[in-house]
């Protein structure tokens, strides 16, 4: 095992990690914060502009990408450089400070760190001239000012920075929270002062209209994605996906959509729906725990499941006959009482019922929990017959019929006319990639739910 060395700031010396061991792994970690421009959970869908950025550089590197969440970039850096991620894809400001530590991407935006403080009392009331008599636009007004800022953060280096240049004394609190937490304690009036990056806080100001971020106190500067300082390949993969994806309009679709667009942003924000207000995923998260509970699963997992189904469409009709929040087909409805197709809470049930027959199938077949859910549910997008095929399939060519890595390998080549023509197959021909797509996504979404949306009786991670 590779020995670390300490370094003065807590930071070990990076692991040996670079382009080709992550492409081997096949899967990219990254390291993001839950914010309204990182990464959150909106109506069951995972969203953020760092988030839908990494998407797409993952697709472009054509490898899987998994997702560390941190609010704090100190632990982001010792996180990057023990293995634990590959990339940090905060909204990270370049300093020299940073720059000891990591290696910087190129920069895809140029912002100024701004003081956020409140409005005068009334100030929906009040005349321009009044609100700006009140406001702090000149930074030597901050001398004595206790200003708060996240702990060992870039934003207190710049007010010390500051202080010195106006010769004065700013009081520089820091906190273990992060910049939006702060906004919010600066709206609630539980702090008078912090300061942020210009983008964040002209999004948090949509939805806290009694805050001001008018005041700059630094010049513009650059934002960017970190890597470790010893992977100079993915470095270059990295920096050479953003030239070309800022010559894309879907680059700039994306900045517009979480930067530019108050409105659609207040709306995420203060939606119940929103993991950024709260624990709800869905209108339906009542009746996805009492039907979970009835099957012993994570209401979460389910959760991940409805969603895959219907997108949260308890009005859905599919081309081939399913229908409802869980698109069931009619005759399973009949077959397990339901009245109402399009009823959500019927169809949870329905589909819970559904799910406990088929785990008390595979509990013979597949003794471990964790992995027999993985055959439960490919056995509910595609039929438990097929799967039994791809398991006959896996003994046959002496893999292990009860690992869902080796059984969906076979499920995945029962397209091919050797494989569903093999006398050990029953059920003939199968588009094997729609329920090995169908498990993995729904798991990935599950491990999302999980990050980001709370549950005490959480089960353990289940890994696709």
């Amino acid at each position: 095992m590779m020995q670390q060395n300490e370094s003065d700031n807590g930071d070990r010396s990076p692991v040996q990690l670079d382009l080709a061991q992550i492409q081997e792994r096949d899967t990219l970690v990254a390291i993001l914060n839950n914010s309204s421009t990182g990464y959150f959970i909106y109506r069951g869908q995972p969203m953020g502009y760092e988030y839908e950025l990494l998407t797409r550089l993952a697709e472009a590197m054509d490898i899987e990408l998994d997702i560390k969440l941190t609010n704090r970039v100190d632990e982001a850096i010792q996180m990057l450089n023990s293995g634990e991620g590959d990339i940090i894809a905060f909204n990270m400001a370049v300093t020299a400070q940073y720059k000891e530590r990591v290696a910087f991407t190129e920069h895809h935006n140029e912002v100024k760190q701004v003081l956020i403080q409140r409005k005068p009392p009334n100030w929906r009331q009040r005349k321009r001239h009044e609100i700006e008599e009140y406001l702090i636009r000149n930074p030597l007004a901050l001398d004595s000012k206790e200003v708060w800022v996240p702990k060992n953060s870039a934003y207190a280096t710049r007010l010390e920075n500051l202080s010195e240049e106006i010769g004065g004394n700013i009081k520089i609190m820091e906190k273990d929270a992060d910049s939006e937490a702060l906004i919010r304690m600066v709206a609630d009036g539980e702090v008078d002062f912090t300061v942020a990056k210009e983008d964040v806080a002209l999004v948090n100001a949509t939805y806290y209209p009694i805050i001001d971020a008018s005041t700059p106190v630094s010049f513009p500067q650059k934002i960017a994605w970190a890597t470790r300082t010893n992977a100079p390949q993915l470095l270059e993969a990295v920096n050479a996906w953003i030239r070309g994806m800022k010559e894309e309009a879907d680059y700039y679709v994306i900045y517009n959509k979480y930067y530019k667009s108050p409105k659609a942003t207040l709306r995420r924000v203060r939606s119940d729906y929103s993991s950024l207000s709260g624990n709800t995923i869905s209108p339906y998260d009542d009746a996805i725990k009492q039907a979970s509970d009835s099957l012993g699963w994570d209401w979460r997992l389910l959760a991940a499941q409805a969603y895959q189904e219907s997108k949260f469409d308890a009005q859905a009709k599919s081309w081939a006959g399913a229908v409802g929040l869980m698109q069931l087909m009619p005759d399973t409805g009949e077959m397990y009482g339901v009245d109402n197709m399009l009823d959500p809470e019927e169809s949870l049930q329905a589909a819970a019922t559904y799910l406990a027959w088929l785990d008390k199938i595979w509990t013979k077949y597949v003794p471990d929990e964790q992995e027999r859910i993985k055959f439960v549910l490919a056995s509910y997008n595609a039929g438990q017959g097929h799967v039994l095929d791809a398991r006959r399939l896996a003994r046959k060519y002496d893999k292990n019929p009860s690992v869902w890595a080796d059984v969906s390998e076979f499920l995945l080549l029962k397209s091919k006319l050797e494989y569903y023509n093999d006398p050990v197959v029953k059920s003939g021909y199968v588009r094997g990639a729609e329920p090995v797509n169908y498990v993995r996504e729904i798991l990935n979404r599950y491990e999302r739910y999980k990050q980001l949306v709370g549950d005490d009786s959480a089960m353990a991670s289940i890994n696709a």
